[in-house]
């Protein structure tokens, strides 16, 4: 039986987001990719609260996160997951337009998974998202963990 393979997207930019969908559908690795817009959403769709507290299913696969967020920004999201026994070994790929030398530090402080700026270049941003799709939803063997 093929294991359900999910990525929880938390994306705020829609053109990002479209070009990301776009990539993930092409490759057709994933069942399913859900999308929230910001770290808030993020955070309740993981613990199941708020409008996601009736959410049923496990974990996603992994989770692509950015790091300017609105509501709460994804080192923060970040934090809140590895300080949780729930979420503590979710694989997290920050996914983000910074190229600040300190969110790349404070990502892996906190715990992610790995760090991966987006390339301005259209075709290259394509051809990231689908390395990365391929890496955590095929060749990446994550831990079981029970929901």
């Amino acid at each position: 039986m093929a294991e359900h393979k999910t990525i929880l997207l938390v994306e705020d930019n829609p053109q990002d987001e479209k070009l990301i969908l776009r990539t993930l559908n092409r490759i057709n690795l994933a069942n399913e990719v859900f999308v929230v817009r910001d770290g808030q959403q993020a955070l309740d769709y993981l613990f199941r609260e708020g409008d996601f507290a009736g959410r049923a299913g496990g974990d996603p696969t992994v989770v692509m996160l950015d790091v300017n967020l609105p509501r709460v920004n994804g080192l923060e999201v970040l934090e809140r997951l590895r300080q949780d026994q729930r979420t503590r070994l979710l694989p997290i790929v920050i996914l983000t337009s910074s190229d600040e030398e300190q969110d790349r530090v404070k990502s892996y402080q906190e715990g992610a998974n790995s760090f991966v700026r987006k390339p301005l270049d259209f075709a290259e941003f394509a051809e990231t998202v689908a390395q990365l799709g391929v890496y955590w939803l095929a060749v990446n063997q994550g831990p079981k963990v029970e929901a």
